[in-house]
């Protein structure tokens, strides 16, 4: 049960027709801001991201990760293939606020569930499409895939060094941002639907969310004579920034520098190697990986604590590099009560992260664990008759 923090879109109902990542990464964005999740999933076997496994870890019989991205959701059984099935399903749209689909183009038409077919029985819904690349060209049969989108956006030829070749993030971030920019989408269709009863068919795809991380980046390739970005051959961490921005091995761990004059370095950590290089801000650029070698040198000498002991209170943007157990383990996390234990009624109990949104200073909590397959058909099925 939600506490007062969650109730912003109380009483709208969501019917999420999609799998894996993207479109249950945004129907669990509205659930937590108050909305009711129905999610449609095949009786056998459901969504197939519940056996999506991150490691070799299940809870419940379902992998972490469908746990992670579902809690709280109510699951109702449909097959597809089944007209009665399809026609109890048009019967909840008819009554729902919001749809989500993230099938190949074409799949949802031959279905009878595109938006025109819904927007027929339901004027007033929200209906939301993601897809891998958009509904039209070359790569729309393409598999809309995480991985497969980094590689078509050029995202990848900005992490790591510039030896390396193509270098992929290590997360799901066409997903999540496609999911979150639909979130975004169908949040101001809601909007406009309180103002004038008129609903809207939001659209986005995973690469047109990664072409919009790229935002900054592609701004100024653009506008640069579309000269391609050069990666540091040395600690990498951004292409278009200079020296001393990355990542530096100290004694016990890493030291992240971002933005700061090199003059304040040699003048703080007394690095006079850096003299040449002290006023000569081109060369900041020009010459990055020769000065963060220099740098890196330094830094080896000491512990991470000495260095934070002399740069922060300098006002020098730096920080200890954490992994997750220090991370968890620290003040500052704490206090930000990210982390909640989601529960089902067969013994099921997972720990996960919380909402990133505070409504009027407290976090909505996630409630309940991941349905199982088809646990709600029933009730879903005796409320909407």
């Amino acid at each position: 049960m939600q506490d007062d923090a969650g109730p912003l879109l109380a009483g709208l109902t969501v019917v999420d027709m999609s799998q894996f990542l993207s479109g249950p990464y945004c129907s669990l964005r509205l659930l937590d801001l108050g909305a009711r999740v129905i999610k449609i999933e095949r009786p056998d076997g459901g969504d197939l991201s519940r056996r999506l496994y991150l490691s070799d870890t299940e809870v419940g019989g379902d992998s972490t990760l469908f746990h992670a991205i579902n809690r709280g959701k109510e699951s109702l059984g449909i097959d597809l293939k089944n007209p009665d099935d399809l026609a109890f399903l048009r019967k909840l749209l008819a009554e729902a606020d919001v749809m989500i689909q993230n099938f190949r183009p074409g799949v949802i038409e031959r279905l009878g569930l595109d938006y025109e077919a819904v927007k027929a029985i339901n004027p007033r819904i929200v209906y939301a499409s993601i897809s891998g690349y958009g509904e039209e060209g070359p790569w729309v049969m393409r598999p809309g895939q995480d991985l497969l989108a980094q590689a078509r956006s050029g995202v990848m030829w900005l992490n790591g060094d510039e030896d390396q070749g193509p270098v992929p993030l290590g997360l799901s971030i066409a997903d999540m941002l496609a999911g979150a920019n639909t979130c975004q989408a169908i949040l101001a269709a809601l909007v406009r639907r309180g103002m004038s009863g008129k609903g809207a068919h939001v659209q986005t795809s995973l690469l047109e969310s990664l072409v919009d991380l790229q935002f900054e980046l592609l701004t100024t390739h653009l506008n640069d004579g579309k000269r391609l970005p050069k990666r540091s051959s040395f600690r990498n961490a951004n292409a278009y920034l200079s020296a001393p921005y990355g990542v530096y091995p100290a004694k016990n761990g890493y030291l992240a520098i971002a933005m700061t004059p090199i003059g304040r370095l040699q003048d703080l950590l007394g690095i006079e190697a850096l003299a040449p290089f002290r006023d000569d801000t081109k060369s900041w650029f020009t010459r990055r990986d020769e000065i963060k070698t220099i740098i890196a040198n330094h830094i080896a000498t000491e512990t991470v604590e000495h260095w934070l002991s002399i740069l922060e209170p300098a006002d020098i943007w730096c920080s200890k590099v954490l992994e997750w157990p220090e991370l968890l383990e620290s003040e500052g996390f704490r206090l930000l009560d990210m982390l909640q234990t989601v529960t089902r009624e067969d013994d099921v109990a997972i720990g996960t992260t919380r909402c990133p949104v505070r409504v009027d200073g407290k976090r909505p909590y996630g409630g309940r664990a991941a349905p199982l397959v088809g646990e709600h058909t029933a009730k879903i099925r005796a409320e909407f008759a």
